[in-house]
């Protein structure tokens, strides 16, 4: 087992990653000061698989659990699922120093994450990611919230979790195109600041595909460690961190432009990398070869990496428009300055649509 910390003085917390961990659960809870009832969410499809393990986990250790399920999926990340776990939080009668424990993906992560910074004005939380996707991105960093019809997470807060349980034997359970979906984050890191991850990466990439536990163990340390240090340098995005949404911008207007049920969020940020290595040769910030092999590694994974033919452009810088990034009529754009280097571009949705249709 490998562990961090994510350095952010009253609000540090650790990392836990290893295999076959779900069993000290409850252990990892004591050791960060929990007691009392844990209010659990997940969905029906994680709480089948695993619900009972960490039920088992957390009652050997003196926790009283209460599952809390919700929808399925990134269509469900909204205002509705959101009732649905204050509903079960207030039904339970669950006081300040209860806990809500995310088991899931990244939509259960948002929802429990920003119900629990918004429940009696905040109670611990925990993150027990079980997608790739959550493991190496949306499990650490504090980011919460919930979509809004006109764009995605428009509706969250920053709110840190007390800690981070990171399991990779469950990825054994993970369906392929959700594996390879969330190797998008994985790449992304490689392209923002770590070459080194990303030669990697080149080389190796079917060693993760095939679930090899070392190999997953190292890399998803190795990606939590990246954004680590960025959430230590800027925890609510006031700067560098918007460097984490490369491939974003377009990637979040290509889920809302087909209703959040087309693509898996680590498709979308696909082409959305793809996108904005092109955009970042076309201003001239890079250089033709980082973009090659940044597409070609994308395509390597298994992973989109153009914009359907029957996604108008028009269509998707309309949801751009509504971008949290946005300001004065412009986008804070990250652009790829090589592999390993970014650099911040303010862009106009005019610029990027242009840009798009070269």
């Amino acid at each position: 087992m490998k562990s961090l910390t994510v350095n952010l003085g009253t609000r540090s917390y650790p990392i836990y990653i290893g295999a076959a961990i779900l069993a000290r659960a409850g252990e990892f809870l004591k050791q960060a000061g929990l007691r009392g009832t844990v209010a659990v969410i997940s969905n029906p499809t994680v709480a089948q698989l695993y619900l009972d393990q960490i039920d088992d986990a957390l009652t050997q250790d003196g926790f009283e659990v209460v599952p809390i399920l919700v929808p399925d999926g990134e269509e469900h990340k909204n205002l509705d699922s959101l009732q649905t776990v204050y509903d079960g939080l207030i039904g339970k009668r669950l006081e300040r120093k209860s806990c809500v424990l995310a088991l899931g993906g990244g939509v259960v992560g948002d929802l429990a994450g920003f119900a629990a910074a918004t429940y009696l004005r905040g109670v611990p939380y925990v993150q027990v990611p079980t997608t790739l996707l959550a493991q190496v991105d949306s499990s650490v960093g504090g980011k919460t919230g919930v979509n809004h019809r006109d764009g995605k997470n428009l509706i969250g807060a920053f709110y840190q979790p007390r800690l981070v349980l990171i399991d990779v034997a469950v990825l054994r359970t993970l369906p392929p195109r959700e594996m390879i979906a969330g190797l998008a984050e994985v790449i992304k890191y490689g392209i923002i600041e770590a070459p080194e991850l990303f030669a990697l990466l080149e080389a190796e990439i079917e060693k993760l595909l095939q679930l090899d536990q070392e190999r997953l163990v190292q890399t998803i340390s190795t990606c939590c460690a990246i954004k680590a240090r960025v959430v230590e340098t800027d925890e609510r995005e006031d700067d560098y961190r918007a460097v984490l949404n490369f491939g974003h911008t377009i990637g979040h207007a290509l889920e809302a432009v087909t209703g959040y049920s087309r693509f898996l969020h680590g498709e979308a940020v696909g082409v959305g990398m793809a996108k904005a290595a092109a955009i970042s040769e076309h201003l001239g910030f890079c250089d033709q070869d980082s973009v090659a092999r940044i597409v070609s590694l994308i395509q390597k994974a298994g992973l989109p990496t153009s914009i359907p033919d029957d996604v108008s452009l028009t269509s998707l810088v309309q949801a751009l428009e509504v971008d949290k990034k946005s300001a004065g009529g412009k986008i804070k754009f990250v652009m790829c300055a090589g592999l390993g280097k970014t650099r911040f571009h303010w862009l106009s949705t005019l610029e990027i649509h242009d840009a798009l249709n070269r």
